[in-house]
């Protein structure tokens, strides 16, 4: 099985490459297509489509960017 990467974007989504499972707190599995290479998941709060990314963060002044710890 291939390695998931998440990405921490600047001032928007994280990015989640590779094959994954996205559950909700239920347990539920959201349909993803097996085909796609990346899904963008909302860190603003804004998307209408969440968990998903729609792009919200670039009209509602989310700022967030994380950087992991050198070493």
């Amino acid at each position: 099985m291939s390695e998931v990467v998440i990405r921490v974007r600047p001032n928007g989504p994280l990015l989640v490459e590779g094959p994954f499972k996205l559950v909700d707190h239920l347990g539920n599995p959201f349909p993803l297509a097996s085909d796609k290479p990346a899904y963008a998941l909302c860190r603003c709060g804004h998307s209408a489509k969440k968990p998903f990314c729609d792009g919200s963060h670039k009209t509602c002044g989310f700022q967030a960017e994380e950087t992991a710890p050198p070493g």
